[in-house]
């Protein structure tokens, strides 16, 4: 609720933290919760304990991948590059980024890559991430080598 001043309104020239105090008073809200709407871009004086967890919130959740218009364009492309990164290397079959990019799974050909090359693989992919791109946090590599035997009974 805290952006609740996102909503056109009359006043477009006002921060969207101070028309949503606005509307949050016109409504009858709490005085703490005007507060807190009002002070979430420090445009209003914190005057309640409630302010400041808002405002931290508010950063972390625009922080997270993909929250902003403007870095969607490059967190598609981050998730794309780390795909590539796996499936640049021999017996990989495909790669999913998942997680927001905080994890990548590769699936290998089992007659290709046994499992000594699958640890291997998830080393070299790790650390040429680590080398070559930039990203937040950590991200965890995951080789998934899957063997099935079928036979039939007739």
């Amino acid at each position: 609720m805290h952006d609740i001043g996102k909503v056109p309104e009359d006043e477009p020239e006002l921060p969207h933290a101070v028309l949503g105090m606005k509307i949050a008073e016109k409504y009858g809200e709490k005085p703490d919760i005007c507060n807190a709407i009002g002070a979430h871009h420090d445009e209003v004086e914190m005057t309640t304990l409630i302010s400041p967890i808002v405002q931290v919130c508010d950063a972390i959740s625009g922080a997270r991948p993909g929250a902003r218009r403007e870095v969607a364009e490059s967190y598609i492309q981050r998730i794309k590059d780390l795909e590539n990164v796996a499936l640049s290397y021999e017996g990989v079959t495909k790669a999913y980024a998942i997680q927001a990019g905080r994890e990548l799974r590769v699936m290998v050909e089992s007659e290709r890559v046994a499992d000594k090359r699958a640890d291997e693989l998830s080393f070299e992919i790790s650390q040429k991430i680590q080398t070559e791109m930039t990203y937040p946090g950590q991200v965890k590599i995951t080789v998934i080598r899957e063997k099935r035997s079928v036979n039939y009974a007739k």
